[in-house]
């Protein structure tokens, strides 16, 4: 009888690289284990927002905003496009939504500590300050060449979201914007 390989999911950040600690913050990976994107059919945005509240407890977002619950968050991602984070869409969303697995497309990282948006200032043209950018926002932009989604969880944690093979990219850069705001700190 053949041996097959078997194929076990591998981390879209490369092993070890992640957490990372740079004096308050913490960069580290988020699982992506269900992440799809839906785009309403013309006309349907009502009954997807109804199907989606029905089935899974989220409204579709307003531009610039996200919907947590249960476990599950969907946050804009551009115009009539959202990502629905956590959950696999139910079947009935279909008729409403064009919608793709992007799971194995994409990679997270969540930066927490207080203040994250002085790091990402450096790399990021989004003010991400809590008053601009509060809790729920969502954006769509550049972190340096690379485009990313960006989502507040809370005062002091941001979702970032670039394409899987930026992976190792975003890390470096993020821990590096980390390093140069403690080094400005330190000298005072």
């Amino acid at each position: 009888m053949a041996d097959y390989l078997k194929l076990e999911p591998a981390s879209p950040v490369a092993a070890g690289l992640l957490p990372i600690t740079q004096g308050d913050w913490v960069l580290e990976e988020v699982a992506v284990e269900a992440l799809h994107w839906l785009s309403p059919k013309p006309g349907a945005r009502g009954a997807l927002d109804a199907a989606l509240t029905q089935a899974h407890g989220l409204g579709w977002p307003a531009a610039g905003q996200s919907v947590a619950s249960q476990g599950a968050r969907i946050f804009w991602s551009g115009r009539d496009q959202a990502m629905l984070l956590g959950v696999t869409p139910a079947p009935e969303l279909a008729d409403h939504a064009a919608i793709t697995v992007q799971s194995d497309a994409w990679c997270a990282l969540r930066l927490r500590g207080a203040g994250g948006d002085e790091v990402l200032a450096r790399l990021c043209p989004v003010d991400l300050r809590p008053r601009a950018f509060p809790d729920g926002a969502a954006a769509r932009s550049l972190l340096q060449h690379a485009t990313v989604s960006i989502v507040r969880e809370d005062a002091e944690s941001l979702l970032i979201f670039g394409f899987r093979s930026m992976a190792g990219t975003l890390v470096h850069e993020i821990t590096t914007a980390m390093a140069s705001v403690v080094g400005r700190a330190r000298a005072g």
